[in-house]
This record gives structure tokens, C-alpha cells and sequence, in this order.
């Protein structure tokens, strides 16, 4: 029976680390988990009770009333779910995506995430996609990624998928929100987002979904084999 490992997929907003991360996992029957997703999910409910996200107290107070899960949809790919409820298209617009990284710096949030990430991962094969992921939650992954593009790429993907969602933005307002959240997840003193010596860096400005993913089976391939 061949090993498992956990791939950790670490990088910026908009580099595609979901799309890449779901591929993985089917491709190697492993589990995915979204990370932003649940952090999204807490954002979601905060902007839902009117908490002040900015109010570290009154965040951590909301905790107590919400559960964040996962299931499995028809495709057989999870779903982050809200109090058993599936809110995976409700955390995708640009409300959320604004005050999610204020959201989560906080302490309390990131140490309920990060237990819940981490008791997913102990028996292995997952594919689990964030900021900290191969940094704080799965220090000793087998196989870390952390994903980058140029500004302008990431931009103008984000913009086409809210676009096509019939959002009303501009790609001003994404670009201005995108260096906003590299700013906070750079910087912030709780598991900032940081790349260290032991990621394989993946640069996808210039490749195709179809690309990066030979790419990264081919490191996973090459991890599970003990290389």
C-alpha cells in the first residue's frame, strides 16, 4: 500500500492554490481541506451578527456560536459549511473577502482554525491549502508549495471569476483589495504568510492550469516516493 503524506499549499491571495489543491487531492484520492474557506466562514458570520471585526474581544466572543465543518458535495469535493449549513458561494464575494484577513490575524480565530486543521490532518492524505499551512499547521508536510504570480495576474483572475459570478467590481478595487490582504498576511504577528527554505516555489504567471498541475503531481510523486 503506498504511503501518504500531506501537502501543505502555502502562497498569495488569487494564485490559484484551491484549483491546484483540488486537482492534487483527486488526483491522489486524497482529502481536501480550503483553509481561506474556513477563515471566509468566520468572516461570514461575524458580517452576518454585525461584530466589529476590528474588535478582537468581540470576535472572539462571537466564536462560541458558530461551528465551521466540511461535506461533500455531488462532485465529491468538500464544502465549507456554517453551523451545518453549506455557505461555500456566500464566502466567495468581495464583502468577505474584504475584512477576512482582519478576521484572520486574530489570536482566538487562528487557534480554534489551526486545532481543527490540524486533527484533520492526522491521519494523513490531505491536501490542505492557506497561508501557514507547511509554517504553523502541518510544520512537518511532506511536500510544501508555496504558490506566487505577478500582481496583475492575480488581479485580473479574481476580477474574470467575480465578473462572471455577475459581481459588480472593478479590477481597481480588486488589485487595491488583493495588496491590502498581502500587506495584513505579510505582516500580521500571528502566523504571518512566509515562505521558508523547505517550499518548492511555484511561479504560475506564466503557466497553465494544466502545466503547474505536472508540475506539482511530479513533486508529489517524488515525496511520497521518499525523494
Amino acid at each position: 500500500m503506498e504511503k501518504k503524506i500531506n501537502i501543505a499549499i502555502d502562497g498569495y491571495s488569487s494564485c490559484g492554490k484551491g484549483t491546484l489543491a483540488k486537482a492534487l487531492a483527486k488526483a491522489l484520492g486524497y482529502v481536501f481541506i480550503d483553509s481561506g474557506a474556513m477563515y471566509r466562514a468566520v468572516t461570514l458570520h461575524m458580517l452576518r451578527a454585525g461584530v466589529d471585526v476590528n474588535d478582537e474581544t468581540a470576535v472572539s466572543d462571537a466564536l462560541n456560536a458558530l461551528q465551521i465543518g466540511f461535506v461533500n458535495n455531488a462532485d465529491n469535493l468538500s464544502e465549507v459549511t456554517l453551523n451545518g449549513v453549506s455557505v461555500e458561494s456566500e464566502i466567495r464575494n468581495i464583502e468577505v473577502a474584504a475584512k477576512v484577513s482582519e478576521v484572520a490575524k486574530i489570536q482566538s480565530v487562528r487557534t480554534r482554525m489551526v486545532a481543527l486543521q490540524r486533527a484533520i490532518g492526522q491521519s494523513k492524505g490531505v491536501v490542505m491549502d492557506g497561508r501557514d499551512i507547511g509554517t504553523v499547521v502541518f510544520p512537518e508536510a511532506e511536500l510544501k508549495l508555496f504558490m506566487t504570480a505577478s500582481p496583475a495576474v492575480r488581479a485580473q483572475r479574481r476580477f474574470d471569476e467575480l465578473i462572471a459570478k455577475g459581481d459588480d467590481v472593478t479590477l481597481e478595487s480588486i488589485a487595491e483589495n488583493l495588496q491590502h490582504r498581502d500587506l495584513i498576511d505579510a505582516s500580521r504577528e500571528n502566523s504571518p504568510l512566509t515562505l521558508t527554505n523547505d517550499y518548492r516555489v511555484l511561479d504560475n504567471s506564466d503557466l497553465s492550469k494544466e502545466a503547474q498541475f505536472d508540475l506539482a503531481m511530479d513533486w508529489a510523486k517524488k515525496a511520497i516516493a521518499g525523494n
